[in-house]
Protein backbone atom coordinates (compact mmCIF):
# COMPACT_ATOMS: atom_id res chain seq x y z
CA UNK A 1 0.00 0.00 0.00
CA UNK A 2 1.41 3.37 -0.99
CA UNK A 3 1.21 6.62 0.96
CA UNK A 4 -1.39 7.88 -1.52
CA UNK A 5 -3.55 4.80 -0.90
CA UNK A 6 -3.23 5.25 2.87
CA UNK A 7 -4.31 8.90 2.59
CA UNK A 8 -7.30 7.94 0.42
CA UNK A 9 -8.37 5.14 2.79
CA UNK A 10 -8.08 7.29 5.92
CA UNK A 11 -9.91 10.15 4.21
CA UNK A 12 -12.80 7.82 3.35
CA UNK A 13 -12.95 6.36 6.87
CA UNK A 14 -12.80 9.71 8.65
CA UNK A 15 -14.66 11.78 6.04
CA UNK A 16 -11.85 14.35 6.18
CA UNK A 17 -10.37 16.05 3.10
CA UNK A 18 -7.41 14.23 1.55
CA UNK A 19 -5.24 17.35 1.90
CA UNK A 20 -5.83 17.43 5.66
CA UNK A 21 -5.11 13.71 6.04
CA UNK A 22 -1.93 14.06 3.94
CA UNK A 23 -0.74 16.99 6.07
CA UNK A 24 -1.45 15.05 9.28
CA UNK A 25 0.36 11.95 8.02
CA UNK A 26 3.39 14.03 7.03
CA UNK A 27 3.45 15.63 10.50
CA UNK A 28 3.25 12.21 12.16
CA UNK A 29 6.10 10.80 10.07
CA UNK A 30 8.24 13.91 10.66
CA UNK A 31 7.63 13.66 14.42
CA UNK A 32 8.60 9.97 14.50
CA UNK A 33 11.70 10.65 12.39
CA UNK A 34 12.86 13.51 14.62
CA UNK A 35 12.32 11.46 17.77
CA UNK A 36 14.33 8.53 16.38
CA UNK A 37 17.08 10.91 15.29
CA UNK A 38 17.32 12.16 18.90
CA UNK A 39 17.50 8.56 20.16
CA UNK A 40 13.98 8.47 21.62
CA UNK A 41 11.57 5.53 21.36
CA UNK A 42 8.15 6.06 19.80
CA UNK A 43 5.44 3.65 20.92
CA UNK A 44 1.85 3.18 19.91
CA UNK A 45 0.08 0.88 22.37
CA UNK A 46 -1.14 -2.23 20.57
CA UNK A 47 0.55 -1.25 17.31
CA UNK A 48 4.26 -1.32 18.10
CA UNK A 49 7.42 0.55 18.99
CA UNK A 50 9.97 2.32 16.81
CA UNK A 51 13.52 2.83 18.09
CA UNK A 52 16.95 3.64 16.71
CA UNK A 53 19.63 1.02 17.36
CA UNK A 54 23.36 1.06 16.77
CA UNK A 55 24.51 -1.66 14.36
CA UNK A 56 28.16 -2.66 14.82
CA UNK A 57 30.65 -2.67 11.97
CA UNK A 58 31.04 -6.04 10.29
CA UNK A 59 32.88 -7.70 7.47
CA UNK A 60 31.17 -8.28 4.16
CA UNK A 61 31.90 -9.17 0.60
CA UNK A 62 31.51 -7.04 -2.54
CA UNK A 63 29.13 -9.07 -4.74
CA UNK A 64 30.66 -7.74 -7.98
CA UNK A 65 34.30 -8.41 -7.20
CA UNK A 66 34.11 -10.95 -4.38
CA UNK A 67 36.56 -8.81 -2.42
CA UNK A 68 36.27 -8.66 1.40
CA UNK A 69 35.37 -5.31 2.89
CA UNK A 70 34.36 -3.72 6.17
CA UNK A 71 30.84 -2.38 6.49
CA UNK A 72 30.78 0.69 8.78
CA UNK A 73 28.71 0.82 11.94
CA UNK A 74 25.42 2.65 11.58
CA UNK A 75 22.35 3.72 13.50
CA UNK A 76 19.25 2.17 11.95
CA UNK A 77 15.52 2.32 12.73
CA UNK A 78 13.87 -0.82 14.10
CA UNK A 79 10.20 -1.65 14.59
CA UNK A 80 8.83 -4.15 17.08
CA UNK A 81 5.16 -4.94 16.48
CA UNK A 82 2.76 -4.92 19.41
CA UNK A 83 0.66 -7.91 20.43
CA UNK A 84 -2.56 -6.56 18.90
CA UNK A 85 -0.88 -6.02 15.53
CA UNK A 86 0.76 -9.47 15.59
CA UNK A 87 -2.56 -11.10 16.48
CA UNK A 88 -4.44 -9.20 13.76
CA UNK A 89 -1.91 -10.20 11.08
CA UNK A 90 -1.81 -13.86 12.18
CA UNK A 91 -5.58 -14.38 11.82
Amino acid sequence: MTKKEVVETVAKQTKLPKAQVDKTLKALLDTVTKALKKGDKVGFVGFGTFKAVKRASRSGRNPQTGKSMTIKSATVPKFKPGKSLRDAVNK
